[in-house]
């Protein structure tokens, strides 16, 4: 016997599963966040739920809001339980449910009318963001802003409908400053290099296609803080909702299932005021820069290290390919003699602590995070967690073997079939294009180095075209496993 998730079955779930301390009905809207996922829900509105069930800031709860057509399914998933969520964390020795209602309402996606209003409102004075390393119009290459992007001349036009995020916040700061309303914070919660200035350079890039006063304006008085975000949180399926319902007796349309770990550092720094979350264990500080190169490079990093080489060895889930002492070996060697030395100190940390803890978490056999979740997308990610510390260790005149390894696995995952001959799935926005690269290297391994907007000046590089033709060659000549054991021992 399940219990439905709704507010007025709260009352009836499972004495296991733990439900909001705080009566809902008295929450009061304060931030609208665009982007509403897994991580989202497991992360920014888990620590709100602490907050709340301790009694403060009540009125910072959260109203979701996006851009996309499928974020109607979401919606309305949410909207049938009352926008409440279970959230599952799971490791070895650990697994919990608790339901949280941090979120309120969600504003039609795609009703740019509706959501500006919203923005217009006097209670919201938090924007924030996950919509993904993808999302902010980033020319990969350069890592700036790109205002030539298609869908942001659309919302440069006079007169135009803003279909972008970027475009319906410029209008809901439009709106506050002509209604002489403090402008809200814009917050951004994407795994991104200095995520607040690039949010920034977007916001006030568009602002300057429309109106130079309008970027000065924007420039001069709205907030944009840098912030570090951690947990790890896989897709939904119906292995999630199935575990959920037999273990914890909760029916959950969209429950999220997530590792206990969560970490977020962010800066002080808020137009209108904000949630008093160092309550509840994030870490307010001056300079979020180190703690943010650490995360991405060693984390992200390593992410995308184990990735491809498991894809290519037909593994499916995350915590497998850490069980693969190849991959694992991979991603230790690779992190220590060239990853781990491109991080400076970090306030109070020890890089090799890190380190152990993401190798504890990678290897959780519960959370159930696959190996295709994290090759997604590579186009958007290798530029943001690879390409930089490669540009690093060449500028130091290092050796880049292992980075060349990992792109040319990269690569390699991209021409679409595993070592097996198994078929790989289309797995990022730019798939045929990276496909037809990846085609093409297989005999002229600098064809895929050309392109530009993703290597830049890494790809003319000498010391690494020449490491990454090696390895792509011997991958195709002896396969991911065999590449990987001279890696490993050294012979690359």
């Amino acid at each position: 016997m399940t219990v439905k998730l709704s507010s007025a079955n709260l009352a009836n779930l499972p004495a296991k599963v733990a439900g909001p301390k705080y009566d809902r009905s008295k929450l009061k809207a304060g931030i609208v966040h665009f982007g509403v996922g897994n991580f989202h829900r497991s992360h920014q509105a888990v620590y709100l739920d602490d907050l709340f069930n301790s009694g403060v800031g009540q009125d910072w709860a959260l109203v979701g809001a996006g851009v996309f057509e499928g974020e109607k399914i979401g919606r309305r998933k949410l909207q049938e339980q009352d926008w409440l969520t279970t959230v599952v964390e799971q490791d070895d020795g650990h697994m919990s449910a608790r339901v949280t209602g941090a979120m309120i309402d969600f504003v039609m996606p795609g009703d740019a009318a509706g959501i500006i209003e919203r923005l217009a409102d006097p209670a919201i004075k938090i924007v924030s963001l996950t919509i993904t390393e993808g999302g902010y119009f980033i020319d990969p290459a350069s890592g700036k802003f790109n205002p030539a992007h298609p869908d942001i001349v659309a919302d440069a036009q006079a007169g135009a409908t803003p279909k972008t995020v970027f475009g319906i916040i410029l209008a809901g700061l439009v709106r506050r400053r002509d209604d002489g309303i403090v402008p809200f914070t814009v917050m951004s919660c994407d795994n991104i290099p200095h995520n607040g200035h690039v949010t920034s350079d977007g916001v006030i890039g568009l602002a300057r296609l429309i109106d130079e006063d309008l970027a000065n304006w924007v420039n001069d008085h709205v907030a944009f803080p840098n912030g570090m975000v951690d947990r790890i949180t896989p897709a939904t399926s119906d292995r999630e909702r199935g575990i959920l319902a037999r273990d914890f007796g909760v029916e959950d349309a969209w429950p999220v299932f997530c590792e206990p770990f969560k970490q977020w550092v962010l800066e002080d720094h808020f137009t209108a005021g904000r949630p008093p979350l160092e309550k509840v264990g994030v870490q307010f500080v001056k300079d979020v820069s180190p703690y943010e190169l650490m995360k991405i490079r060693i984390l992200n990093g390593g992410h995308a290290t184990i990735a491809y080489p498991a894809g290519l060895m037909d593994i499916h889930f995350v915590h497998e390919a850490m069980q693969e002492p190849l991959v694992r070996g991979f991603l230790d060697k690779l992190e220590h003699d060239e990853i781990i030395p491109t991080v400076p100190p970090v306030p109070d940390t020890v890089l090799e602590d890190y380190y152990q803890l993401i190798e504890k978490r990678f290897s959780n056999p519960k959370i159930g995070d696959t190996i295709r979740r994290l090759c997604l997308d590579g186009s958007n990610r290798q530029p943001k967690f690879i390409i930089p510390t490669i540009a690093d260790r060449l500028k130091a005149g290092k050796g880049v073997a292992g980075l060349a390894l990992e792109s040319a696995l990269w690569c390699r995952y991209c021409f679409g079939t595993t070592d097996s001959g198994a078929v790989i799935e289309p797995n990022d926005p730019s798939w045929e294009r990276l496909q037809a690269t990846a085609k093409a290297a297989k005999d002229a391994p600098a064809a895929w180095l050309a392109m530009e907007d993703i290597y830049g000046d890494v790809g003319r590089a000498t010391a690494f075209v020449e490491a990454f033709g090696s390895a792509l060659n011997l991958l195709w000549a002896n396969g991911a496993r065999a590449t990987l054991t001279r890696y490993v021992a050294g012979k690359l």
